[in-house]
């Protein structure tokens, strides 16, 4: 499964991460919205973990653009 995190908290980010890759999982990080909205589009999701807060676009911006081209879970 691969899984795209996007969060700017970098020490939640990580610990996230970690225990992710741990699980066995493909996982992207990334740490503001328009750079995860970027990963998002050009790459293949099973799952999206969304911040509602982000730098540069918010949460709601980047999921309603994801939305205009893709059904992954977000």
């Amino acid at each position: 499964m691969r899984i795209l995190l996007i969060e700017d908290d970098i020490s939640l980010c990580n610990a996230l991460m970690i225990h992710l890759r741990s699980e066995g999982y493909e996982t992207d990080v990334c740490h503001n919205g328009t750079d995860g909205l970027s990963y998002a589009l050009q790459n293949t999701y099973d799952v999206i973990i969304l911040d509602r807060m982000l730098p540069e676009l918010d949460g709601w911006q980047v999921c309603r653009e994801i939305r205009m081209h893709s059904k992954v879970p977000i």
